[in-house]
């Protein structure tokens, strides 16, 4: 591997910015040194053309979400996958696989070994060996129980200056914060007490990236992760890593930097890997994590799609997500939206601020408790609080418990169906492929609203589940790989395919996907978003004389460039001109 000095002198200058020119010097020197050290352990990179393409579907899960009696709940997860989704998924993200004290993994307690409840490195680098596997790298806070923080706490001089410690009496108000705790909690230290910054939770000490060792050991850190097969890394809630007096302590010029920097290392060590960062915030933050297209993230999670997909099929009305798809910003080459409708944590009410109004926040927040969920609230600084997620399973979300199980089905399926025609890479969550329900009793055993969404599935039983037709479950896995396998053949699906809103009518979800490079490579979207039949008029732009329906197989006229044609509730109509063979 030789150093690209164009890249080097640029991530120096980053590293100026952010701890001046004598620090930026021996930094540059040890990261240089830590590549050199990675260079032989690093898999062999891909030439892969796109670095993304309409094949590319995600699985978030946990490691241990499928287990079974006798065998390490990742090798159970890799044999499920390998039968039941090698040929439909092309990547999975298992979410923190490292031990921890509580958050059901997001309070680390060592960053470089793999739980050994889950399993071991081994199984991690097999899994990589079937799938592209998105690690986590939780790098904004560790655990308190972690062995950094109990060698700072016992005066250990390697560790100190690796946390933030802050004086309780200073002015926080304008520090955002993503929970209603307290941000600071007081620890006994060998010097005596010490109050230390601790955004979400007194178990999650927040990592002081003012302490270039520190960063020299994050450098480290995703060094490693690539080391062990890691195709993206996710930077967990990194909005956060930097700290600044009289600020809001969230999306700060440093933080930008030194995920550039990350960047760099990553275009000169392991071009094929993806930094994606995961920002729980308002539209406008979360892209400022593209940098300029070409030096930061590749990839975003799109926050707002899981709010207002929700508020599509709840109200029946697609004006609001119709207006901000169409207002979306287009990606470069280099860079792509992760979309996703349901994850690990709940369906975050910050990105939907500025697109819903608040008695349509609140709407929301009525109907995920009328459906068996709950709500998490932020505290705003000044004494008052707001909605700062949904913590409901996605598929109840959507649905009234009294609503027959097929219109329950159909509807999840509608949805399911707008996240996989939207621009960008799918991510799809696996209690939602597998149409879990409600985890109730996980809240009342650990007294945490996300747990919700958490439960943990005996392998025997689940696959009893799916072998039975009737089943719920069967029917939401057949027809979500179905309609994968259809998205994964279509090049209009690219994730930096051109999106062009219809609004054709505020009940029916419509769009075209147009492929960049082969601009006859188009597919017409419509999504009934309502439990009525929708009749309507769809302008066809290309010289055809039929388009056809991939999804139902059925071949429509053209007419005057015009398609007519009726949806039934919840129907989907992908729409290809010309459309090939059945």
């Amino acid at each position: 591997m030789s150093m690209n000095q164009p890249i080097m002198d640029s991530m120096k200058e980053k590293l100026k910015f952010v701890y001046g020119a004598n620090t930026a010097d021996y930094i540059a020197d040890d990261i240089k040194e830590l590549m050199k050290n990675y260079r032989d352990l690093v898999p062999p990179q891909e030439d892969r053309g796109d670095f993304v393409s309409e094949k590319d579907v995600l699985l978030i899960s946990y490691g241990d979400t499928i287990s079974q009696p006798g065998e390490v709940p990742l090798q159970s997860l890799r044999e499920f996958l390998q039968n039941h989704l090698e040929d439909t998924i092309t990547g999975v993200h298992v979410l923190p696989f490292y031990p921890f004290s509580s958050d059901d993994g997001f309070s680390v307690t060592d960053y470089f070994t793999v739980n050994p409840e889950l399993g071991e490195w081994k199984d991690i680098e097999g899994l990589a060996e079937d799938f592209d596997v998105m690690f986590d790298a939780v790098i904004n806070h560790i655990s308190a129980g972690s062995e950094w923080f109990q060698s700072y706490l016992k005066g250990d001089a390697q560790y100190q200056g690796f946390f933030t410690e802050a004086d309780p009496e200073a002015d926080y108000s304008q520090v955002t914060r993503p929970r209603a705790l307290p941000l600071l909690t007081k620890f006994e230290t060998a010097e005596g007490p010490k109050f230390i910054w601790t955004t979400f939770s007194e178990d999650q000490i927040d990592l002081n990236y003012r302490n270039p060792k520190l960063f020299l050991k994050m450098i480290e850190l995703l060094l490693f992760y690539i080391s062990k097969g890691a195709k993206l890394i996710r930077l967990d809630a990194i909005g956060f890593m930097w700290k600044e007096s009289g600020t809001n302590c969230i999306h700060l010029d440093e933080t930008h930097k030194l995920i550039q920097v990350m960047r760099d290392i990553v275009d000169m060590l392991a071009p094929d890997t993806i930094l994606v960062t995961e920002t729980n915030v308002p539209h406008k933050d979360n892209i400022s994590y593209f940098g300029n297209g070409y030096n930061e993230a590749r990839m975003v999670y799109q926050f707002p799609l899981p709010p207002l997909t929700l508020h599509t099929f709840l109200t029946g009305n697609t004006k609001h997500i119709h207006q901000w798809a169409h207002t979306m910003e287009e990606t470069t080459p280099s860079t792509t939206f992760f979309n996703f409708l349901a994850s690990h944590d709940g369906i975050g009410m910050r990105p939907a601020e500025g697109i819903l109004a608040n008695e349509e926040v609140n709407f929301l927040v009525r109907k995920a408790e009328e459906f068996g969920g709950n709500v998490s609230y932020k505290d705003n600084g000044d004494g008052t609080k707001s909605p700062y997620e949904l913590n409901i399973n996605y598929f109840d979300a959507l649905s009234h418990p009294e609503d027959p199980d097929e219109t329950k089905v159909k509807r999840f399926i509608a949805a399911q169906s707008l996240l996989l025609s939207m621009a960008g890479v799918p991510g799809i969550y696996l209690h939602s492929l597998l149409g879990s329900r409600n985890y109730t009793e996980g809240v009342e055993k650990t007294g945490r609203f996300r747990s919700i969404n958490r439960e943990k599935l005996n392998r025997e039983n689940l696959e009893a589940e799916l072998a039975d037709p009737s089943s719920i479950r069967h029917q939401v896995l057949s027809q979500m790989k179905q309609m994968i396998e259809l998205r994964k053949r279509e090049s209009a699906f690219h994730p930096n395919s051109f999106q062009e809103i219809l609004f054709l009518k505020d009940e029916v979800f419509s769009m075209v996907r147009t492929n960049r490079i082969h601009e006859e490579e188009k597919i017409v979207v419509l999504i009934n978003v309502t439990n009525h039949a929708q009749e309507l008029e769809v302008p066809i732009e290309q010289n055809a004389q039929t388009v056809r329906d991939l999804v139902a197989g059925d071949r429509l006229p053209i007419t005057q460039n015009k398609v007519k044609t009726r949806l039934e509730p919840y129907q989907v109509m992908w729409l290809k001109p010309g459309g090939g063979q059945k």
